[in-house]
């Protein structure tokens, strides 16, 4: 047996990974979701859409129903990092649908207080694995200047105006078409103002991929 084998069983004796959703020990082609697991995950019919004129083409594979939504909030708001590799996997399934010419990741921004607050940004976390994954660079060219309220609980309109001019991007932008990744998707609002704001400052491209889907489009 080679060394690497031998470090590899040792590593899976001492710390087993184990499915994020049941806690049963995994397989190394499964990962962090077994397959009992992914099977009964709540998928959306179709995951590739359209979002306006401003985004090429928007991947959200889930919907935000459990155990999506609790493994979201437990991410969120109770410090679960543990999660943010399972739902890079769970995206990285569909990292085909893509488009080619892709050349950088970028997390949708937190404003700094709030990040200050959480202690990390969720979609930074989603995002490093996936930009590992495709071999992309992580854009760090966009931050939130406003402290926006939560989006939850707000109505379409109230999300649009919560969210205008809360973006900022620096003028020098070297690429040209950008993937945004984030949890959760609901009106597109957040996917809307970020990607008018990358446009505006010289990326062509926008597409994303989020989680879930939370309520109807």
């Amino acid at each position: 047996m080679s060394p690497l084998k031998t470090l590899r069983r040792l590593d899976a004796a001492v710390m087993p990974v184990r499915c994020v959703f049941c806690g049963t020990r995994t397989l190394d082609i499964e990962g962090f979701v077994c397959v009992g697991c992914h099977a009964d995950l709540p998928w959306n019919d179709a995951s590739t859409t359209r979002s306006g004129p401003l985004v090429e083409r928007v991947i959200v594979p889930l919907r935000y129903e459990f155990p999506i939504d609790a493994a979201i909030k437990a991410l969120k708001f109770r410090r679960k990092l543990f999660y943010a590799p399972a739902f890079a996997q769970l995206l990285r399934g569909f990292s085909d649908e893509l488009p080619d010419d892709v050349d950088a990741v970028l997390p949708v921004p937190l404003h700094w207080r709030r990040k200050w607050w959480r202690g990390f940004n969720q979609a930074l976390e989603i995002a490093r694995p996936i930009a590992n994954h495709l071999g992309l660079p992580l854009a760090h060219v966009a931050r939130r200047h406003r402290a926006t309220p939560p989006q939850s609980g707000l109505s379409a309109a109230a999300r649009e105006k919560n969210l205008r001019r809360a973006f900022t991007v620096r003028r020098r932008v070297n690429y040209q078409h950008v993937l945004v990744i984030d949890d959760v998707v609901t009106t597109g609002a957040t996917l809307t103002h970020l990607a008018s704001e990358l446009r505006e400052n010289g990326i062509e491209k926008v597409s994303a991929m989020a989680v879930a889907r939370s309520g109807a489009r």
